[in-house]
């Protein structure tokens, strides 16, 4: 891979790592130094194997996220996510019907978020993956290196989870 393909994918996939980072860690600084560990990674592996092209690049970045997470879990111990405070969104907004639905769809958010963080780790990335990255279920198999079938069970069954937690 040459740099301007690289540079193609890291401005592509760059947001959306990101994004599944911080969903995970909860940290801004945190997020933006695993997200450049990835592609650090990603990029590193083609210099140990140059006749080797990665037939799914999007792929290989998820799984690289997902094992940096992994072990960021391993080093601390767990903890809850940090809602950020609803003043500091309501000062941004100025009409008041914005207002309400701004902070109904806050506190939505916030639930869902908080109820995230309560199911598996494993459900957490299905969900994030399948309903906030819009990945395809092939996709998501060919990250977690499973079969279709098992990952349309893993996603019903993380829905059923985040259901349950949202419900309770």
């Amino acid at each position: 891979m040459d740099k301007t393909k690289f540079i193609k994918l890291y401005d592509e996939y760059s947001p959306r790592i990101y994004r599944f980072v911080y969903l995970k860690i909860n940290s801004p600084q945190d997020s933006e130094d695993l997200t450049s560990e990835v592609f650090f990674k990603f990029w590193r592996s083609f210099g140990k194997e140059k006749k080797k092209e990665i037939s799914n690049p999007k792929a290989m970045l998820y799984r690289i996220a997902n094992n940096l997470v992994t072990d960021i879990y391993r080093k601390k111990s767990r903890t809850e996510i940090k809602l950020d405070p609803l003043e500091s969104k309501l000062t941004k907004i100025s009409d008041k019907t914005d207002l309400n639905s701004q902070i109904d769809l806050d506190i939505d958010m916030a639930q869902i978020k908080q109820s995230l963080t309560q199911i598996k780790p494993q459900y957490q990335d299905i969900i994030i993956w399948r309903y906030l990255d819009e990945f395809s279920t092939k996709e998501i198999a060919g990250i977690l290196g499973k079969k279709e079938t098992n990952i349309r069970v893993l996603t019903h069954r993380a829905l059923k989870a985040l259901r349950a937690k949202i419900n309770d």
